[in-house]
């Protein structure tokens, strides 16, 4: 089971605690945990990323193992600790402003 951490507004949309566990099939990426991620909880389709183009939203920051990992290919394999589920796979909301 992989674990994710979500930010308050959409565990608020997803009527869920603070982290919730999923089952991934396949190769562990941030696709793939986005992608059963959204068919669990489908009220998170848009939110996370664009439903056209499935880009990250901005805003919207991945983490895992202490790293920010918004930036690397959705496709890329994430560290073997969350598919142990030794660590989370983080969703945060990146705050703006000045």
């Amino acid at each position: 089971m992989i674990r994710v951490v979500l930010p308050q507004h959409l565990r608020t949309l997803a009527q869920v605690s603070r982290e919730v566990e999923l089952q991934v099939e396949g190769p562990l990426t941030q696709a793939s945990v986005l992608d059963a991620l959204e068919a669990r909880y489908p009220m998170l389709r848009g939110t996370i990323r664009d439903q056209t183009s499935l880009q990250r939203r901005p805003f919207i920051r991945f983490f895992a193992c202490g790293e920010d990992l918004s930036l690397q290919a959705l496709d890329a394999l994430l560290p073997a600790e969350i598919a142990a589920g030794r660590e989370p796979f983080r969703i945060v909301g990146a705050m703006a402003g000045g």
